[in-house]
C-alpha cells in the first residue's frame, strides 16, 4: 500500500511539473489571412488574397493550393507563389488563376483554398522553449460565371422556407451559394445551419408547434453580415 501511494505522489509531481512547463512555453500566433472567402469572377484573369505575417521575429514558410469540394476532384486552379518565405511584419499577395476554360453557366461552383503556415526553425530556436505549430487554414473559393442572374448580395433574401413535421426545409432558387451567419426559429438558433447550394436545398430538424417565425442572416462576399430577413411558416 505504501509503494502505491509513493508512486502516485511521484506521478502527480511529474504531471504538475509537465503542466507548469507547458504553460510557460510561448506559442506563436502565425500568419493572418486577408479574408474569409475568395470570389473568383470568371470574367477576370485572376483573384488575389493578402497574407500577412504580424509577428515581430517569426519567419514562416507558406504553402497554398486549391481543392475541389469533393477531395477526389481536381481543381482547375493554380496559386502563385505556391510556396514562399514570409518575413516578420511583411505582406504577400497570393494570386489564384483559373486554368480551365471559362465556364458558361448559371450557378457558382465551390472550391477550397488551403493555406498552410510552417514555422521556420534554426539552431537558436531549437534551443529555446518555443512551441511551434503547423497551422492549416481552409477557406471557401466560389467560382462565379458571368451569366448568373440576380444580385449576389440579395440572394439570401430569396431563400424559401417550408416545413414537414419537425423538418424545416430551405430552398435556394438562385445561382449563388448562401452561407448562413444565423438561422433562428421562434428566436432559437438552428446551430446546424451552414450553407445552401445554388438551386439546392437543406433540411434541419427543428421542434415546431403551430406557425413559427423564421429569421436569418447570411455572410456576404466581403465576409460581412447581412441585415436580417424573416418569414413565417
Amino acid at each position: 500500500m505504501y509503494v502505491f501511494h509513493k508512486k502516485a505522489a511521484v506521478t502527480a509531481s511529474l504531471l504538475a511539473a509537465t503542466l507548469l512547463m507547458a504553460i510557460s512555453i510561448p506559442a506563436e500566433a502565425g500568419i493572418s489571412i486577408g479574408g474569409t472567402r475568395v470570389i473568383y469572377q470568371a470574367k477576370n484573369k485572376e483573384a488575389t488574397l493578402s497574407i500577412k505575417n504580424p509577428a515581430n521575429s517569426s519567419v514562416y514558410l507558406v504553402q497554398s493550393w486549391v481543392e475541389g469540394n469533393n477531395s477526389s476532384r481536381k481543381a482547375p486552379f493554380i496559386v502563385t507563389p505556391p510556396l514562399y518565405r514570409s518575413e516578420p511584419g511583411k505582406e504577400n499577395i497570393l494570386r489564384i488563376v483559373h486554368t480551365g476554360a471559362q465556364t458558361v453557366g448559371n450557378k457558382e461552383t465551390l472550391y477550397w483554398l488551403n493555406v498552410k503556415s510552417i514555422p521556420a526553425t534554426d539552431s537558436e530556436a531549437a534551443n529555446n522553449n518555443t512551441l511551434q505549430m503547423v497551422v492549416k487554414s481552409r477557406i471557401k473559393l466560389f467560382y462565379r460565371p458571368a451569366d448568373i442572374k440576380g444580385n449576389p448580395q440579395d440572394s439570401y433574401k430569396s431563400l424559401q422556407f417550408s416545413r414537414n413535421g419537425s423538418h424545416l426545409h430551405v430552398s435556394n432558387p438562385t445561382g449563388y451559394y448562401v452561407t448562413f451567419y444565423s438561422l433562428k426559429v421562434n428566436g432559437k438558433d438552428v446551430k446546424e445551419a451552414d450553407m445552401v447550394p445554388p438551386f439546392g436545398q437543406s433540411d434541419y430538424v427543428v421542434p415546431m408547434n403551430g406557425r413559427v417565425s423564421v429569421t436569418w442572416q447570411a455572410i456576404n462576399d466581403f465576409g460581412g453580415i447581412t441585415e436580417a430577413a424573416n418569414t413565417s411558416v
